[in-house]
């Protein structure tokens, strides 16, 4: 079990009273990066999944990742928060190395993967709370909060359900919960909106906004390009493996909408040859 609550709390709190000490002082130096890649390479036999990455995302940043089907963001993210060991390359949370320190590196962290296995057989309030303790909180601070998160999602109607009987947005929703109970400095979420209601999605990219507002920062892999548009501020356009272009969102669109540039370096095309058949049949 990590240790205990002093560490976790201390250490996304420092990482976050940082950033706002210099945003209240006006200073325009540049933060360290909250989270850093450099030459990263994951290989599946013949496959490379990510070929020598590099990304540099900003302190309080809202920061999108967007790519086609297959284009290794899932493998970039698993590597860059202790997941998935990368075969070449560093990954830096607030400086530390997490391959070097990976306790330290994940506690700063808050992490939403894509098809999370879990131990479904608890009800919400159980496994957000569970993974509270995992995280080095006492109970008597873990429970309020697990309370108030099941709460604010929308999950408490379900009551005693065990997590293995909620649709894929519930699911979603307390997933999402485990990532942020242990208040971390990072939160690195993979299609956090997936599969999840209009007012649910609302209420959590509310939550998302204020979180990086205080000085935390939010990772979010996303396929729904209006989305990542509206919410975030910086955005990276990742293809075969590699990083096509990152910037601010602005600079990245190069004045056009996000989805046409994204297009644009993909280089994708929308194929409908071929289906002539596809007729309704009176059969």
């Amino acid at each position: 079990m990590p240790e205990g609550d002093g560490r976790e709390q201390g250490t996304a709190q420092e990482d976050q009273a940082a950033v706002a000490t210099t945003a209240r002082s006006g200073q325009r130096s540049q933060p360290q990066a909250a989270l850093q890649t450099e030459g990263l390479v994951k290989t599946f036999g013949s496959k490379v999944a990510v070929d020598h990455l590099d990304l540099e995302v900003p302190v309080g940043s809202f920061y999108g990742i967007v790519g086609p089907n297959g284009a290794g963001k899932t493998t970039m993210l698993s590597m860059a928060t202790g997941l998935l060991r990368p075969d070449a390359g560093r990954v830096r949370v607030h400086g530390v190395d997490v391959w070097a320190d990976l306790p330290a590196a994940k506690a700063r962290l808050g992490v939403l993967p894509d098809g999370l296995r879990t131990f479904d057989r608890l009800n919400g309030l159980e496994l957000v709370t569970y993974s509270g303790l995992l995280r080095g909180l006492d109970r008597d601070i873990v429970v309020p909060r697990a309370t108030e998160l099941i709460q604010v999602l929308g999950l408490w109607e379900a009551g005693t359900t065990i997590v293995a009987d909620y649709s894929a947005g519930m699911r979603k929703k307390v997933h999402l919960a485990c990532a942020m109970v242990h208040s971390p400095s990072i939160l690195v979420l993979d299609e956090p909106f997936e599969a999840v209601d209009p007012i649910s999605a609302q209420t959590i990219q509310t939550i998302l906004r204020n979180f990086a507002e205080a000085g935390g920062t939010v990772v979010v892999s996303s396929h729904v390009m209006a989305t990542v548009e509206r919410l975030c501020d910086h955005v990276a356009i990742i293809n075969a493996g590699r990083v096509a272009v990152a910037g601010t969102t602005e600079e990245v669109a190069a004045g056009g909408t996000l989805e046409e540039r994204f297009t644009q370096l993909v280089g994708g095309e929308v194929r409908t040859q071929g289906l002539s058949w596809l007729q309704p049949s009176s059969r």
